[in-house]
């Protein structure tokens, strides 16, 4: 497939600024500021860097990722500038496509924010339109940290159990999410769809009239073509049922990680118990009633549905290039990729996967996770990247993947 048309990325990108924590600076914040571990619980909104502080180091605490609104913009700015950071882009679709560039695979991205950055940086090859009539720069704040960051002031003593990432945003284009009117033109000629970038939006109005458009331009999409819809942190999570309840029936595949799982759920899930995966498997089912459901973790990623197995290759694809990424970051070369599928999967992984099969049959198709010991992994993008192994799978073939629908 060479054809940039054939596979839509929507619905909306920004700038990133990706930062990693340092233990000094964040002591130091901490000791400014006067933060204690009583407050370690998430603000309900963010409104300062001192709010931003609290949040992240409750997160820090447990080794957790999210999303959030932050009511300051100039927070954001501060907040960065206290750290090295690196100038990227952004958002589930615009990831996917430079993932999905570098193996061969051009993409139509819709945008609804563009500036000289965003310009400078898409990848060669591809197409993009957007939805804005005027440049706008609405960075977004993405937090890394290592496992084993260790932070210590006053009475706090924390340290990471896991690596993860942060998402911090003020984004108006983002939040307002308006749609191109030539998304259905485009839709008409494309073979693959995302949809991801709802979750930014804080207008219960303006959401219901945005499903509503979609919707229309959806129905230009050609039979046989394949939505994907990825999940995300929602800034309103209130919302989350909206965009469900008013577009599951037109979506082939539904991804989400663990976090968004576990949100769900109410409750954590243990990930390497096939019991508590089969139980946590079958209720977000319940909930979320696709042909396919796809949900990637740490440890391994899943398909449950009727055609599970189907999605093998594409299931392999995303787990083997969101190890890649977590590897080399956005600096990886092919022989990386060849280098890494010889690496063997996690031992631990490998067994989940084949006792979760045991459970439930052929509902599902497992892939492990690779065993990665890297020194200063890549936290940011690793399911954006996923996604854009996935889809460029499903883009090489000639399937009619919704046959299941």
């Amino acid at each position: 497939m060479a054809d940039a048309s054939r596979v839509l990325l929507g619905l909306g990108g920004c700038v990133d600024y990706e930062l990693k924590l340092t233990a000094d600076v964040l002591q130091q914040l901490v000791a400014d500021y006067g933060i204690v571990a009583a407050e370690l619980i998430s603000p309900a909104t963010v409104t300062s860097e001192r709010d931003l502080v609290v949040s992240i180091l409750g997160y820090l605490a447990r080794g957790g990722g999210g999303e959030h609104f932050v009511a300051s913009a100039p927070a954001l700015e501060t907040f960065a500038g206290r750290f090295p950071h690196r100038v990227a882009l952004g958002g589930t679709s615009v990831r996917a496509g430079i993932l999905m560039s570098r193996l061969g695979i051009p993409s139509t991205l819709h945008l609804v924010s563009v500036n000289d950055t965003v310009r400078t940086l898409l990848p060669a090859g591809g197409d993009y339109f957007s939805s804005s009539v005027e440049d706008t720069y609405h960075p977004h704040l993405i937090v890394q940290y290592d496992q084993g960051l260790r932070i210590r002031a006053g009475d706090l003593d924390l340290t990471a159990p896991y690596p993860n990432r942060l998402i911090y945003v003020n984004d108006p284009a983002n939040s307002d999410l308006l749609l191109s009117g030539d998304l259905g033109d485009r839709l008409s000629t494309a073979d693959v769809f995302l949809i991801s970038g709802f979750n930014a939006m804080r207008s219960a109005t303006q959401l219901a009239h945005r499903l509503t458009e979609l919707r229309t331009h959806m129905r230009r999409l050609p039979t046989g073509a394949v939505t994907y819809f990825e999940d995300a942190a929602y800034h309103e999570p209130a919302f989350s049922r909206q965009v469900r309840d008013t577009l599951l029936d037109a979506i082939d595949v539904y991804g989400l990680n663990e976090d968004e799982l576990q949100s769900y759920l109410g409750h954590p899930v243990d990930l390497l118990s096939p019991a508590e995966v089969a139980a946590a498997l079958t209720e977000v089912r319940a909930l979320i009633p696709v042909p396919t459901l796809v949900l990637h973790t740490k440890y391994w990623a899943v398909t449950l549905g009727s055609a599970a197995s189907r999605y093998a290759d594409a299931l392999d694809t995303g787990t083997v290039m969101a190890a890649v990424r977590y590897c080399h970051g956005d600096d990886f070369t092919d022989s990386d990729i060849a280098r890494l599928r010889r690496q063997p999967r996690r031992p631990e992984s490998v067994t989940f996967a084949a006792a979760l099969h045991t459970r439930m049959g052929d509902t599902v198709h497992c892939v492990p996770g690779f065993a990665l010991d890297v020194r200063n992994p890549t936290t940011v993008g690793l399911g954006d990247t996923f996604v854009g192994g996935f889809l460029a799978a499903l883009a090489r073939t000639e399937v009619d993947w919704t046959a299941e629908r």
